[in-house]
């Protein structure tokens, strides 16, 4: 068994180190060679460089090898970038699992309701109606191929060395502070489990919120985290004078509250993780 990954990134890289045992060879993209060799050093993993500027011409060749693929990059502005490349490659070879990486951010704003998979999206911006578009270009691969394709949507993405106790240290966190707004967050740790799961049961069509149980104010995780660190917590920001990038400052437009029944029940997944609680305390001796 071999798999590949398109975005060898954060949360690709630790599905390849958790899935090592599983199989064979381990093949993975980034978007620059001199970041290919070197984390080809470092992991052990075969690495291709496959970018807006680069494509490294063994690529189909791994893909006829590979049994299942994990597809970790955004859409860029013309759309997904890896299928206008390899979706003929992918449809002759043997791979029978596919997972793609998508965001929670294509269910807009909830206004803080409670969410699940059965509730339509409603991407609000350019960004994640770009990823509403991969979603189903990918499902459209799994129907036309009949290859096993799951959606996974995550919630905020923390783990060691990007995590909120980090930020507190190195001084570049905000306590922002919005009235009634939530977060869901996932830990990659638990983002590698729950990809493991369905690896062991495929379901074509088949789209997961991968997020924790206890939607939070950011705020609260802040404080958190500086008590972790053994700091005090930075001061309190009102989000309308907040010093925000645009991406950031349309995160908190979106407010939801996302359920993770599914993979709990058709995946069996038990979190490791099933707050920020036990996540930060995992994290705060790094």
């Amino acid at each position: 068994m071999n798999l590949f990954i398109f975005g060898l990134g954060f949360t690709g890289r630790r599905f390849a180190e958790a899935a090592r045992d599983r199989f064979g060879t381990i093949r993975g993209t980034v978007t620059e060679a001199s970041g290919a060799a070197r984390i080809e050093a470092e992991t052990g993993f075969f690495m291709r460089a496959f970018g807006p500027d680069t494509d490294d011409p063994r690529i189909a060749a791994d893909l006829a090898e590979s049994d299942a693929l994990l597809v970790s990059v955004p859409p860029d502005a013309e759309g997904d970038p890896v299928l206008p490349h390899y979706a003929e490659a992918i449809a002759a070879s043997r791979i029978g699992w596919i997972g793609y990486l998508s965001t929670i951010g294509v269910y807009g704003d909830q206004g803080g309701a409670w969410i699940d998979e059965t509730t339509p999206p409603a991407a609000r911006s350019e960004r994640t109606r770009s990823r509403l578009a991969a979603e189903a270009a990918w499902l459209a691969l799994g129907e036309r191929t009949g290859k096993a394709v799951q959606v996974f949507r995550l919630s905020g993405i923390y783990g060691p060395g990007r995590n909120p106790i980090v930020k507190v240290r190195e001084g570049r966190s905000q306590r922002i502070v919005k009235k009634g707004q939530v977060f869901n967050r996932i830990h990659v740790d638990d983002i590698a489990t729950t990809l493991l799961a369905s690896l062991d049961r495929p379901r074509p069509g088949a789209i997961y919120n991968v997020t924790d149980d206890e939607p939070t104010p950011p705020q609260v995780v802040i404080e958190h985290a500086a008590a972790l660190a053994g700091l005090p917590p930075p001061p309190e920001v009102d989000f309308v004078t907040a010093a925000l990038s645009p991406m950031a400052r349309s995160f908190y437009g979106e407010n939801k509250r996302v359920k993770n029944r599914l993979i709990r029940e058709e995946l069996g997944v038990s979190l490791a993780y099933p707050t920020y609680r036990e996540g930060l305390a995992a994290l705060a001796g790094e």
